[in-house]
């Protein structure tokens, strides 16, 4: 029999009352709670006893609250509040019902291209809001993305949240180990993390999704062992597998995304989210719907092979004798010295990669053996799917900058500065905001054409489409009023109504004007006409009256009833003729 939570029931700060557990991490264990004060449901994030007492887990823990607070994003989970309850450090955070994609993982095993990209780009939407934000999320793993019961992905636990100083308008890197400590999900690290102070930033979070992607793509993980130590040692020296090997339906331009996402140099990664959600969003226009909805063979039962959660590790360092120097090996991990010694012995992460094998012929292969760049995986990926063409002087052609993100004006002027013109066409987008760039084409990092234009896509912000007006129309011209607005017709109901005309429409929700998505439901209230008089001859009075007044109509009466048993006789209007509701109805008694 499980223990009982002796938080469940309480109320921290006086305030939020803690409810039902969700679910445990490595550092925090989260609850579904009531704000009493604004009568609302939240969610509980408390700090594991056992660290709430170390100043530097509890500092991160309120670094979080901070940082996340001012982070407003519709794929984030907010942040409403931070406190303290006695040894209890929590945070109250939005609350999202739904599911994980861990669960959807162990539901399904694997995704389909489409619904892979559908789940990947809200979360690069929410990671680019924060990169630009200068915060790093450094657990992006299956158990911290959300998806609520209406399909909107959200990314939560920004627990080891990093914030990243500014220098010339560029975060500055910083150390992941804090006193040597690793922090993490042992199979989303990225090398970095793991060496012994290696500088980390935003390309942490960009190494993550691409493991995200492959393991959405498969059914499975890249990198697995019988410990965390061998994990980590193949995130050291071994590249990620083309997901194709696993699911040959895969494309190639998806081979070459989670190649230059999961780089094992940082160097050779997209800068930030935002540029790996660009390039990705660049390969989904250049797919077909085949190669989109084609089902990986994982997909029609869970992957057998880690069917449960992975939580956050904390590992922490060994003690360093005195005498001993401050080496990176006795600095770094919870380990002996052989395992650290197992784990660092080289070939080490930035020497020769190991090329990408795929199935069938992959044009990362051709690069030279030398450390990835991103602008070269991205001209892998133009080859992929559809090809490209070099020219043969400098003075003609040049490569694309970096304009995602930027507005109108400042995307002219960084084209500007590399000789080249912008062509400015305008799309909507559910994830980047009103006026940003979205993507350029050619990308980034591509060989162009000075002469030629570089068409820029800005976003128009969120689609939204007014309800139109359907009252007084007909069920089926409604329907077609709203398929042309690019809605559909959700339920529809049907009622008496004494001033619409039978089926006529009396009302929509949402109502006329208002704002929703492309292909949003709308639903109809339709008018059955005034109400037919129910047939109450041969019924005694009491009867006849119970029967009209349900209708809806009122009741007068003629005749002698002496006994009250006496059977109606006749009535004014007839049964079957329609009236409108509350129609005196006239009934008669006959002794005779």
């Amino acid at each position: 029999m499980a223990l009982h939570d002796p938080l469940i029931g309480t109320l921290l700060d006086g305030r939020y009352r803690v409810e039902q557990r969700i679910a445990t991490g490595g550092m925090s264990t989260v609850y579904k709670g009531t704000d009493t004060r604004l009568d609302r449901v939240v969610a509980l994030k408390v700090m594991h006893p056992q660290l709430a007492g170390d100043e530097g887990f509890t500092a991160r823990f309120i670094r979080e609250a901070k940082a996340v607070a001012k982070l407003t994003h519709p794929n984030v989970v907010n942040v409403f509040d931070q406190g303290a309850d006695g040894g209890n450090v929590f945070l109250a955070m939005e609350y999202v019902p739904g599911r994980t994609l861990r669960d959807l993982l162990r539901d399904r095993g694997a995704l389909s291209v489409r619904a892979a990209l559908d789940v990947l780009e809200p979360v690069l939407a929410a990671l680019g809001a924060a990169h630009r934000a200068g915060l790093v999320h450094r657990d992006v793993k299956p158990e911290n993305v959300l998806i609520t019961e209406g399909g909107l992905v959200k990314v939560a636990d920004f627990g080891l949240v990093r914030v990243l100083g500014t220098a010339d308008g560029a975060p500055t890197s910083v150390s992941t180990a804090t006193n040597g400590t690793v922090l993490g999900t042992v199979s989303y690290l990225a090398p970095e993390q793991i060496l012994p102070d290696a500088p980390t930033d935003q390309r942490v979070d960009v190494y993550a999704a691409g493991i995200l992607l492959y393991e959405m793509l498969t059914g499975r993980r890249p990198h697995t062992g019988d410990n965390p130590v061998q994990v980590m040692y193949k995130h050291l020296h071994e590249d990620v597998p083309a997901p194709s090997l696993i699911a040959p339906a895969v494309p190639p331009a998806l081979d070459a995304i989670v190649a230059g996402a999961c780089a094992r140099t940082a160097d050779a990664r997209p800068y930030d989210a935002v540029e790996l959600l660009a390039a990705l969003q660049r390969v989904r226009r250049a797919l077909t719907q085949a190669e989109l909805d084609a089902e990986p063979p994982a997909s029609t039962q869970a992957s057998p092979r880690y069917p449960t959660s992975e939580p956050t590790s904390v590992i922490r360092p060994l003690p360093r004798p005195a005498d001993a120097p401050p080496t990176e090996r006795t600095r770094a991990l919870d380990m002996s010295p052989e395992l650290m010694d197992q784990l660092l012995t080289e070939p080490r992460p930035y020497d020769e990669p190991t090329p990408v094998r795929t199935r069938r012929p992959n044009p990362l292969r051709r690069l030279p053996r030398k450390p990835l760049i991103w602008t070269a995986a991205l001209t892998a990926l133009a080859l992929a799917v559809g090809g490209a063409t070099y020219g043969i002087s400098e003075g003609l052609y040049g490569s694309v900058p970096s304009v995602l993100g930027k507005d109108r004006g400042e995307a002219q002027r960084i084209l500007d500065k590399e000789g080249m013109h912008g062509r400015f066409v305008e799309t909507f987008s559910e994830s980047v905001p009103t006026g940003e760039v979205i993507s350029t084409d050619p990308g980034v990092g591509a060989r162009a054409r000075k002469s030629d234009s570089v068409t820029v896509t800005v976003s128009k912000g969120p689609k939204r489409i007014a309800v139109p007006d359907v009252t007084g129309r007909s069920a089926d011209d409604a329907a077609a009023a709203l398929a042309g607005a690019q809605l559909t017709r959700g339920s529809v109901t049907e009622t008496y109504n004494d001033s619409v005309p039978e089926g006529s429409v009396i009302s929509s929700s949402p109502a006329a004007g208002q704002l929703l998505q492309e292909n949003a439901a709308v639903s109809l209230v339709v008018s059955k006409g005034m109400v037919p008089v129910p047939d109450v001859s041969g019924m005694t009075k009491d009867d006849a009256q119970k029967a009209l007044q349900a209708a809806g109509f009122t009741v007068q009466t003629t005749g002698w009833d002496v006994f009250g048993s006496v059977k109606v006789s006749g009535q004014s209007p007839a049964a079957g003729e329609r009236r409108p509701q509350r129609t005196a109805v006239t009934i008669r008694f006959s002794l005779f």
